[in-house]
């Protein structure tokens, strides 16, 4: 099987190595800016060894991850003196193969492969890491071979194009971060009747629990519930009065996200056209 090399011995770059260690892959090198970063994932991994240079990985593998930061994956990717055949891989999800043109000019093939995930440590990263998408951008015969690795992890692949992937990150940034967001909005208002942060959290989190739960069973638009869904202005009118009062600068969000919730309602066939007009008014009235 290909060997496998890592320059980045991060949250990701840990979590992808061990992963597919675990799915028999061969990782033989791995280095990093900590040596004892690339001493833990060595330890991880048998038959890795900690490198003390990127070009002792580049020499050791066939295909190298590049799993840094991504505003250093282009220098490290210049500083590099690649071969012939030999595969370069970065996991940067807003990023295209541009940025490993010095890789390609040598002959080398280039690609990349983001696993769509969030990453809060290292193990959270290896435990969510099966069953991800993963969305890849190379030619053949890489294409293939990052396509094996995907479904290696028991994973879904989507192909991408250049032009296609800070739009693909974008909406990535507002199912995963901006979802952070939207429980801390809802839990600091939990604080305005004396319930803490933590409590307030995990009163939620069945909620949302089973808000994705429908998300992945009944689907879009079904899965959507609550006042607008319901046509129910009143609710609205309420909702709009009481954070007025306690929670003004949330009106402008609460707002955008209700008139961005209607067209959903409408496709659910609960509403009408009628209702929709009705509460995209309310919603538009100003403060």
């Amino acid at each position: 099987m290909i060997k496998l090399g890592f320059i980045g011995a991060g949250t990701v770059g840990t979590a992808l190595s061990v992963s597919l260690s675990n799915k028999g892959y061969p990782v033989v090198a791995v280095s990093s800016r900590s040596q004892t970063s690339a001493r833990n994932l060595a330890r991880a991994i048998s038959g890795c060894l900690p490198v003390s240079s990127n070009q002792a990985v580049a020499d050791a593998a066939e295909l190298v991850f590049i799993t840094t930061p991504d505003d250093t994956i282009a220098p490290v990717v210049s500083q590099i003196k690649w071969h012939k055949g030999q595969s370069v891989i970065h996991c940067s999800g807003a990023d295209s193969t541009d940025i490993l043109q010095p890789a390609r000019k040598l002959g080398a093939y280039v690609g990349v492969f983001h696993p769509l995930q969030t990453f809060a440590n290292v193990g959270q990263a290896i435990e969510n890491m099966l069953g991800s998408t993963f969305a890849l951008e190379a030619e053949e015969p890489l294409l293939k071979t990052l396509k094996d690795m995907a479904t290696a992890l028991d994973g879904r692949w989507i192909e991408l194009k250049a032009s296609d992937k800070v739009i693909y990150h974008a909406s990535a940034v507002i199912a995963c971060n901006y979802l952070v967001t939207l429980v801390k909005l809802a839990a600091d208002l939990w604080q305005t009747f004396d319930i803490p942060m933590h409590q307030a959290t995990q009163a939620l989190l069945p909620l949302i629990r089973g808000t994705i739960h429908n998300i992945d069973t009944a689907g879009i638009p079904q899965c959507l519930t609550g006042p607008i869904a319901r046509g129910d202005t009143g609710t609205i009118r309420k909702h709009l009065h009481a954070l007025q009062k306690v929670a003004p600068s949330l009106l402008s969000t609460y707002r955008e996200l209700g008139l961005q919730t209607i067209p959903i309602a409408l496709a659910k066939g609960r509403i009408n056209q009628h209702q929709a007009e009705e509460l995209k008014a309310i919603l538009k009235q100003p403060d």
